[in-house]
């Protein structure tokens, strides 16, 4: 061996969760591919009775569709699962250029480090990160990019996004309350938005969350267990806007769901933490992102 050369991931896959998103998913698509350093745009199109495929699909994004609705975790593990077999079909053929060459690992870094070559041998296509955005963020999207930057130039396994106060917001905050509270008392971790779905993770720290938490609860838990398993997540203020949920009676109801789901993901991980994660929860901060 004549000299030590390593390789680190340089690009990154966006995966876009979307239910009847026809009126937003086409400018989301687009703000996603603006974001530097994203080659590949899923969107996983969990049931709609609307055209979000077929926009999506117009827009440049590699789709693939549920055919009856399964949950925003499900979708999101069906978008992982696509872009592994995409890598997959990549390397058979010797396609796949997602690699830069470095001299010095990344400080810090707990993920997919460099490597060292042998004389003659090409660097690995190594598996992109994932960032989850939702689809009715349209032009906002592109803002998601500092995510991006934390786990490709920071070495951050999780960077999740913490958004600005959301206009017409009216929740009362009990489920963010609900799911801070059991990620303090389970982790030690303090999140300012834990239910904020949008969040870049690295390919070794989304393997090794598996199985995710079903439903609304899969924010809360890739959090508890991302920490518990040693790696490094950062909140990252990010400019991003969504359509907020309201007083209605459907705001009501999928309020409900959330709360029940997030309940489910804490209680299956009070074994992680003497402190009981279900415990009453305090403190009267409204759910700003709601």
């Amino acid at each position: 061996m004549t000299g030590i050369e390593g390789a680190r991931v340089q690009h990154a896959a966006v995966v876009i969760p979307a239910k009847d998103e026809a009126a937003r998913i086409e400018a989301t698509v687009q703000a996603a591919f603006s974001i530097p350093r994203v080659d590949l745009v899923v969107v996983v199109d969990d049931g709609s009775t609307d055209a979000t495929a077929a926009i999506a699909q117009g827009a440049g994004a590699l789709v693939v569709r549920h055919r009856v609705n399964q949950g925003k975790a499900a979708a999101m593990a069906t978008g992982a699962r696509l872009i592994a077999m995409r890598e997959n079909a990549d390397r058979a053929d010797g396609s796949g250029d997602n690699t830069e060459h470095i001299e010095e690992p990344v400080p810090g870094h707990t993920g997919e480090l460099p490597v060292v070559l042998e004389d003659g041998e090409d660097a690995p296509v190594l598996a992109r990160p994932i960032l989850f955005i939702d689809g009715d963020m349209q032009d906002s999207a592109a803002n998601a990019a500092p995510l991006i930057d934390a786990v490709l130039d920071d070495g951050v396994d999780m960077a999740i996004a913490a958004l600005p106060p959301q206009e017409g917001a009216a929740g009362m905050g009990l489920v963010v309350r609900t799911a801070r509270n059991g990620i303090e008392r389970a982790t030690g971790f303090v999140a300012e938005q834990p239910l904020s779905g949008t969040r870049c993770i690295t390919r070794e720290t989304w393997d090794a969350v598996q199985p995710l938490a079903p439903g609304w609860g899969v924010e809360t838990g890739l959090t508890i267990d991302a920490l518990d398993k040693g790696f490094w997540v950062k909140e990252i203020p990010a400019e991003l806007s969504h359509r907020a949920t309201g007083r209605d009676m459907r705001s009501q109801l999928h309020r409900a769901a959330q709360l029940r789901d997030v309940m489910r993901a804490l209680r299956s991980r009070r074994h992680l933490s003497p402190n009981d994660p279900l415990e009453e929860p305090v403190g009267d901060q409204a759910d700003e992102t709601d």
